[in-house]
């Protein structure tokens, strides 16, 4: 049996904590940023604006390609079953983010696409990203932003 250190505190110390608690404080600022946008559609800023939304419908716009993506492709690329992504759609669906349309190159399958109202959602997302990394640059200084995105970028490569 595997002996545990006295000092506990090691669980939140160490990188892989510290990074998800920087993921969630991004994420959980591009959302805000993204409800006061006026390219949102209402509906969604105030879903947003509510608390509502999660990073999940916002990582959406991260995997779906512009020209269309299969439900199975879009979760390999999100890192989650086929089943959750399915849900994800779902959702994002009856919100008017996307709509499934038959995949031309095959008639069995379906390709999942932004919709107007989506290519605005992803112009806010846009806009909030770029925001939040200002805002993380100016926090923590460009030299040290610099070298963290280096770093990240190496290490997930």
């Amino acid at each position: 049996m595997t002996k545990i250190t006295a000092d506990k505190r090691w669980r939140q110390t160490h990188m892989g904590y510290w990074l998800a608690q920087a993921s969630a404080h991004f994420d959980a600022r591009v959302l805000t940023l993204m409800a006061a946008n006026d390219r949102m559609p209402l509906a969604l800023a105030n879903l947003a604006a509510r608390g509502h939304l999660m990073a999940s419908h916002v990582h959406i716009t991260q995997h779906l390609a512009l020209e269309g993506s299969r439900l199975t492709e879009l979760a390999a690329r999100a890192g989650v079953s086929k089943q959750a992504m399915g849900k994800l759609v779902d959702q994002c669906e009856a919100w008017d983010l996307v709509q499934r349309q038959s995949d031309p190159r095959d008639a069995r399958a379906c390709l999942v696409l932004f919709t107007p109202a989506g290519l605005n959602w992803l112009q806010a997302h846009q806009e909030a990203v770029t925001q939040a990394q200002t805002e993380l640059r100016t926090a923590i200084g460009p030299e040290v932003a610099t070298v963290m995105l280096l770093g990240l970028e190496a290490y997930a490569a």
